[in-house]
């Protein structure tokens, strides 16, 4: 019997599968909290004492937690499949495989956070981790799923100028400024995780005021916004790559929605409905930012060096002219023979 093989093609659809699901964790963690279920399942990993799920009899708040934690459950299963994935994947791609060996450490690192949070009430720094360490597992299978999709016989390289690709280096910098500002307002906010007046467990609040924290927030929005504003305006003038362009323009999109959806909910006593579409939009948000990033970069062929060559093509005279044909192209691109080499 052969070995398991998976296609180059496969495995991307397997890393495109975990990356939903790392998204679809932040959305359906942010409606345990919103639901008021944070705490519906006091104990990890157990749900109740001494048993594992949320029976028939256990209230709603139970049944939304331990849903949840059936969701973590598929993210884990995921990210084994892209592990597991990578090793059989042929030809096999170093890249790739620690890629998805850092989905598996983040998984592993949002488990045991994931039981502090239980064990400290919800307490707003160990919730803040949590959602802010799904963001960085996130953003690791976005990378994983972009290098998936590169040639094997390919590296990447900017395909923008180096101030722009900096531009983008720091547009994603300032996204994350933005979802640490936002856990803040949310630590500081009404949404505790609890079941409000009639839990037996109330979770914990951070001491700042809400409508300066929100306005430190507000900043920040409108600092990225106008670095990618800045970011647009470059590369337009720069003649940039359509696919680059497309997602500006839908990034652009994105932050106008989803600043008037803040605004929405702050001015309507912050329901938790519009709370649970904003955290959605900072989702998207951050994501488009990351693949603005990703599209500053193109895929180019290695070019082989005459010492990786048979010595047996060397000395045809056949394949001479192949040779030195591939060596001017690489020389004509702008290529080092650093760069040309694999």
């Amino acid at each position: 019997m052969g070995r398991l093989r998976i296609s180059p093609r496969a495995y991307r659809q397997v890393t495109l599968a975990a990356a939903i699901l790392l998204a679809l964790i932040i959305v359906t963690g942010a409606a345990v909290r919103l639901t008021g279920s944070g705490l519906g399942c006091p104990e990890w990993p157990n749900c109740t004492s001494g048993r594992l799920t949320a029976g028939a009899s256990d209230d709603v708040h139970a049944k939304i937690e331990f849903a949840n934690r059936m969701v973590t459950g598929l993210v884990s299963l995921g990210v084994i499949v892209a592990v597991l994935g990578s090793l059989f994947r042929m030809p096999r791609r170093r890249d790739l495989i620690w890629l998805s060996l850092g989905l598996v450490v983040g998984v592993i690192a949002q488990a045991l956070l994931g039981a502090l949070v239980v064990e400290e009430l919800l307490s707003p720094p160990f919730v803040m981790g949590h959602f802010l360490l799904s963001a960085v597992l996130l953003a690791d299978a976005m990378v994983l799923y972009h290098r998936a999709g590169l040639p094997d016989d390919a590296r990447s390289r900017p395909a923008v100028s180096s101030s722009t690709l900096w531009l983008g280096r720091v547009l994603v910098l300032s996204a994350s400024v933005v979802l640490v500002t936002g856990t803040v307002v949310t630590g500081a906010g009404p949404h505790s995780g609890d079941a409000g007046s009639n839990a037996k467990l109330k979770a914990t609040r951070l001491d700042i005021a809400v409508p300066e924290v929100a306005r430190i927030h507000g900043t920040t929005v409108m600092v990225f916004l106008g670095l990618s504003l800045v970011t647009l305006w470059i590369v337009t003038r720069q003649h940039g790559n359509r696919r680059l362009l497309q997602r500006l323009g839908l990034l652009l999109a994105l932050i106008v929605a989803q600043g008037a959806l803040g605004y929405t909910q702050y001015f309507n006593g912050v329901p938790a409905l519009l709370v649970g579409f904003h955290v959605a939009g900072a989702t998207a948000v951050f994501s488009a930012t990351l693949a603005v990033l990703l599209a500053m970069y193109e895929p180019v062929r290695r070019r082989p060096r005459l010492s990786d060559t048979d010595p047996s093509q060397l000395s045809n005279p056949d394949l001479l002219p192949t040779l030195h044909k591939e060596t001017q192209a690489g020389v004509a691109s702008g290529a080092t023979p650093q760069q040309m080499s694999p």
